[in-house]
């Protein structure tokens, strides 16, 4: 990547970090996925209880992987093996954790984070609950505007995010949102977060690399 290339990044963050303190969110820049994985580290230190969102941009980052034997109760749902009963459970208490961990499927440069859901354990918890909120946001997840939002998050992140998830829905095969009425659906729980929620602390971790669908 050229000087050219990192100057627009570091430029789209910057408007978008903006406009998201605007919005009354606490946000810092990372120029690459060290710097944010650093960040987020030094949070989690603070933390006892860490939910985890289900995130490919933290996955990328492997901070559960980095906190593993650190004493910290790690709540992962998507952990193999767990019953419904079990991953039930932990999405439950990811609501009141200490610290929760998550992306978003799209951020405007007005400020917002759009995100579909299928269940709203995610969704929820980046609005009310835990103590603090940290969403991680790569500069591909930023856009003009909340129309280029909505398109971005029914056609980029959910087909592979369906195919990741093992559902069988038509853009898990096609890889185009065709607005199914599958059973297996995952849109099915649409968020626009315009301002910080009242009671939440919410900390955008922007990074000027690709990370998550």
């Amino acid at each position: 990547m050229d000087d050219n290339q990192l100057w627009h990044r570091r430029t789209l963050m910057e408007k978008a970090g903006k406009s998201l303190e605007k919005n009354g969110f606490a946000v810092s820049l990372h120029d690459d996925a060290d710097g944010a994985r650093a960040h987020l580290l030094a949070a989690c230190n603070r933390a006892q209880t860490i939910g985890f969102g289900g995130s490919m941009s933290v996955a990328a980052l492997g901070i559960a992987r980095d906190l593993a034997g650190e004493g910290k109760t790690l709540l992962v749902h998507s952990r193999a093996g767990l019953t419904s009963e079990e991953r039930l459970r932990i999405m439950q208490e990811q609501l009141c954790c200490d610290l929760f961990l998550t992306g978003t499927n799209a951020l405007t440069l007005q400020g917002q984070l759009v995100n579909i859901d299928a269940t709203g354990n995610r969704v929820g918890a980046m609005a009310f609950g835990p103590k603090q909120v940290i969403i991680v946001a790569g500069v591909n997840k930023i856009v003009a505007d909340l129309e280029a939002a909505l398109k971005r998050v029914r056609e980029v992140a959910s087909p592979p995010n369906a195919r990741r998830l093992g559902y069988n829905t038509p853009c898990a095969k096609t890889g185009i949102c065709s607005d199914c009425d599958s059973p297996e659906r995952i849109c099915r729980i649409t968020t626009i977060l315009d301002r910080r929620p009242r009671l939440t602390d919410v900390h955008v971790c922007l990074v000027g690399a690709d990370l998550g669908y």
